[in-house]
């Protein structure tokens, strides 16, 4: 059994998500030990949501899973890098392939590419 230490952050892991073959990083979530596991088995990324307080499976909303190709465990166990195939090409909840987005510039920010899908559309709100 690999071991973690979710002491850091109330029982939380950060999980950098990078695309498996462009090596883009696609988002920043958390796991708690259940999500890790949960991916762990299954092979689709699944995160502990800090605003709704419940585990969600990347995709089950909009179609866009990702399927773990890699797992890494930074030198002090507290952080872990999901490497993925992006299903539906989309990570970004706001429809984006990477929530990194925008870059700055100077004092802006700067939009970098297109959105892929319009979440509006995508999740029903």
């Amino acid at each position: 059994m690999v071991e973690l230490d979710y002491t850091k952050f109330d029982g939380l892991l950060p999980a950098v998500v990078q695309d498996w073959e462009s090596g883009d990083v696609l988002m920043v979530a958390f796991m708690n030990e259940e999500a890790f596991k949960l991916t762990v088995e299954t092979k689709k990324a699944t995160y502990f949501s800090r605003s709704r307080g419940k585990l969600w499976v990347k995709g089950e909303s909009s179609g866009n899973e990702q399927l773990v190709k890699e797992i890494r465990i930074d030198c002090d166990a507290d952080t872990v890098l999901l490497k993925v195939v992006q299903k539906g090409g989309a990570a970004c909840h706001l429809g984006y392939k990477s929530c990194f987005f925008r870059k700055v510039d100077g004092e802006d920010l700067v939009v970098t590419g297109e959105p892929l899908f319009d979440p509006d559309e995508v999740y029903k709100k």
